[in-house]
């Protein structure tokens, strides 16, 4: 693995993400909490527009992004990532720990900010706790990232459809909690922000100290998968081996 193609951008997403979310939280304190525009025009709209299969969708949705569904989430892209079992019992716990430390982190900002949450009466599931950021938006955005760093390293067939379902789920979630009436949009924002900025820190921290049998190998372009050359040696490298199988080329 070549660390220093991962730090690198690792490093410039969290950067450039933290900066974003240091500007949001900024604007969000200079104005002791109030919503902002965009807040009250999409909670407006989502009051306006709540059938009864909607908010049960909406419901069921938001129940993945807490709890111990993101755990196992998490514990899946660690199996991914990881082509030995050494790398697995590495990958599933270090996922774990990245989940609830950006958790115990994001609960600390929350309370520092203290942004009171939209009014109560328009709320169409239970909350509890200060508003900003959003803690369904952080946990799945990270779960989410989680997993699309796995199956980007592992390179599965299909894995753009895979990202791109995933990626979907994460904004869900986010966009439910507006949607119920129990944030406002710029404390998902907020979330998905404080997620980036965590993950581009873990990936590359693990990138700079993880011990190299540790770190997972992504296939290099044009080459198998170790697996697919497990049954015996290709056809072109047959003539430098004295005991390969097949009939000898002849002279």
């Amino acid at each position: 693995m070549n660390r220093s193609r991962i730090k690198e951008p690792a490093g410039t997403m969290a950067l450039g993400t933290w900066m974003a979310f240091a500007v949001l939280a900024a604007v969000v304190v200079s104005n002791q909490g109030a919503p902002l525009y965009l807040d009250r025009g999409l909670l407006s709209w989502s009051v306006g527009h709540r059938p009864p299969v909607a908010v049960a969708l909406a419901r069921g949705l938001t129940t993945t992004g807490t709890g111990v569904v993101p755990y196992v989430l998490v514990a899946v892209a660690g199996l991914i990532a990881g082509r030995t079992a050494r790398q697995r019992l590495v990958a599933v716990p270090l996922g774990a720990l990245c989940l609830g430390a950006g958790q115990a982190m994001r609960y600390g900002v929350m309370e520092l900010i203290d942004r009171v949450r939209p009014p109560g009466y328009d709320w169409q599931t239970h909350a509890s706790g200060w508003s900003f950021p959003s803690g369904h938006a952080t946990t799945a955005a990270l779960t989410a990232g989680l997993l699309i760093a796995a199956l980007c390293l592992r390179a599965p067939r299909g894995r753009t459809a895979l990202c791109v379902l995933v990626a979907c789920w994460a904004a869900g979630v986010g966009l439910t909690r507006v949607f119920l009436g129990v944030h406002w949009f710029t404390d998902v924002l907020g979330g998905w922000l404080f997620a980036a900025g965590l993950l581009g820190v873990f990936i590359g921290a693990v990138a700079h100290w993880l011990p190299e049998r540790h770190v997972p190998r992504a296939p290099e372009p044009g080459t198998s998968h170790p697996s697919d050359t497990a049954d015996g040696p290709m056809e072109s490298d047959a003539s430098h081996d004295p005991h390969r199988r097949g009939r000898s080329r002849p002279a």
